[in-house]
């Protein structure tokens, strides 16, 4: 059984936090990781929401990230991820050999890539060379990355669109997103139906949809609500 998560550490162990969709795979990870005497895991996860809630809390030196988490994709969470806990180091973790993808995935923000059919020590490595603030990429590609990463980072339009949302904004496409109206919106915030009208005014110009349901289709679209079932 994977040790449980616990806060008494040492001071200079480097915290790690892992996130897949499976379970197994993550405990499978955790006592991967921890018969390191060098790093500790402070938090699992397994979606997006969950995700971004414990990298705020824990804050860890190195997220350990799948791509492919369900029905959440994490390549497009990633630039949020980046932005929610900025000091931490995001080093992807894939069983998906595409190269456009591992690009994609550098230019939004990881500082590394390590295939799943690659020795477990491999992964140990990894994370002690991103924690020193290395990039980690398979030799095959480290040519094609290098020129990626001399260009400047330009989030494609929706990520744009989505960054500029405050935080009331998200929470109101949420609760939208739950098909939940103006009036039960504004008892749920404690604010104003008017205050809600606002802000779903907000809402609609930035992400450029002209109604709820042209914003319940985006928002499930681009994980920034939970599409029902």
């Amino acid at each position: 059984m994977p040790r449980s998560i616990s806060s008494a550490r040492k001071a200079n162990q480097i915290r790690v936090m892992i996130v897949d969709d499976h379970a197994v795979i993550r405990a499978g990870l955790q006592m991967l990781i921890e018969q390191d005497q060098t790093m500790t895991v402070v938090a699992l996860a397994g979606n997006r929401a969950e995700t971004l809630d414990r990298a705020t809390k824990e804050r860890p030196d190195i997220i350990v990230l799948d791509l492919l988490l369900g029905e959440d994709d994490g390549l497009a969470f990633l630039p949020e991820l980046r932005e929610a806990t900025p000091d931490s180091r995001v080093l992807v973790l894939t069983g998906v050999q595409n190269p456009d993808l591992h690009r994609r995935a550098i230019r939004r923000g990881a500082m590394g890539i390590v295939l799943k059919e690659h020795a477990a020590e491999l992964l140990l490595k990894a994370i002690k060379k991103v924690h020193a603030g290395e990039v980690w990429i398979d030799r095959s590609m480290m040519g094609i990355m290098i020129e990626e990463l001399n260009k400047p980072y330009q989030a494609d339009p929706e990520t744009l669109k989505i960054n500029t949302l405050t935080p009331r904004e998200r929470e109101v496409i949420g609760l939208v997103g739950e098909g939940l109206k103006n009036k039960q919106i504004a008892e749920r915030l404690f604010i104003s139906e008017t205050t809600v009208t606002h802000h779903l005014s907000s809402v609609f110009s930035k992400l450029e949809v002209s109604d709820r349901l042209e914003l319940m289709i985006y928002s499930f679209r681009h994980g920034l609500a939970k599409a029902p079932g």
